[in-house]
């Protein structure tokens, strides 16, 4: 966890209070978001997200795997997060940690979820051989809302991937071949403070939250969604949560199609 001072923590306070931030935003504004698409030349796709100084790269790789048993004719997906000292003085190398699992598993959940890659279309050989597509998540600097930032990343650099061709047991990486995504689940995060809603919390916001929660939706459904922190919410509550993340992803889908 981040150490912020006393004055730090209410002064953040007092600002969402007065229906503002400590950085000038509106409680329902995203900040400075900019997202490029091919920056890993060695990656079948790759994007780079900023959101405000929280920034990620994400890369894709394909590679051919034997198939899961009770899913011989579809292809893998996997996705890994690599939370690493240069980004923040609180994590650690080593073996992924909590932070780093649970931000691998929600992104990893909005793309099964929502059906977005055809998983069934990468089957080479059915049984025995399938496409694995690897998903991997770097954070380059912490300010606060990875989860967002991450999810928007991997679908970019999922949009823009190519597949390789695959001869005699080869991949063949010179060859680019399209590789189409059905939907473009996008997460957004939701956070609660007193009776206020916040979108993009920067960290020493997440520091004061009450609660938060990450939503995934693609163009048409909720398809996921992950609480986080120790306040509760009511049903009434999450109703608004719901539809406040279905407004504000449409927004973050817009930047990236």
């Amino acid at each position: 966890m981040m150490d912020i001072t006393e004055i730090e923590e209410q002064a953040a306070l007092d600002k969402i209070k007065s229906g503002k931030r400590l950085d000038g935003r509106d409680l329902k504004k995203f900040r400075d978001i900019k997202v490029e698409t091919g920056v890993a030349k060695k990656a079948e796709g790759s994007a780079r997200v900023t959101f405000g100084d929280s920034k990620v790269i994400v890369g894709v790789k394909f590679g051919v795997g034997h198939p899961f048993p009770d899913t011989p004719d579809e292809g893998i997906l996997m996705v890994n997060a690599e939370l690493g000292p240069m980004a923040s003085p609180n994590f650690e190398s080593g073996p992924p940690g909590k932070e780093a699992t649970e931000l691998s598993r929600v992104i990893d959940r909005g793309l099964r979820e929502s059906e977005a890659l055809p998983l069934e279309d990468l089957c080479i050989e059915e049984g025995e051989e399938v496409w694995k597509v690897m998903v991997d998540i770097h954070i380059l600097d912490h300010d606060g809302n990875l989860m967002d930032a991450s999810a928007l990343g991997a679908i970019a650099a999922l949009m823009e991937a190519k597949i390789p061709g695959y001869e005699d047991g080869k991949v063949l990486r010179e060859e680019k071949h399209d590789f189409k995504i059905r939907r473009t689940p996008i997460a957004c995060t939701v956070a609660k403070v007193g009776d206020r809603y916040i979108i993009d919390p920067s960290l020493v916001e997440e520091e004061i939250v009450d609660g938060m929660v990450t939503v995934t939706w693609t163009e048409e459904e909720l398809c996921s969604l992950q609480k986080r922190g120790n306040g509760g919410f009511k049903k009434d509550e999450l109703i608004e949560i719901f539809e406040l993340a279905r407004e504000k992803s449409d927004e973050l889908r817009k930047i990236i199609e």
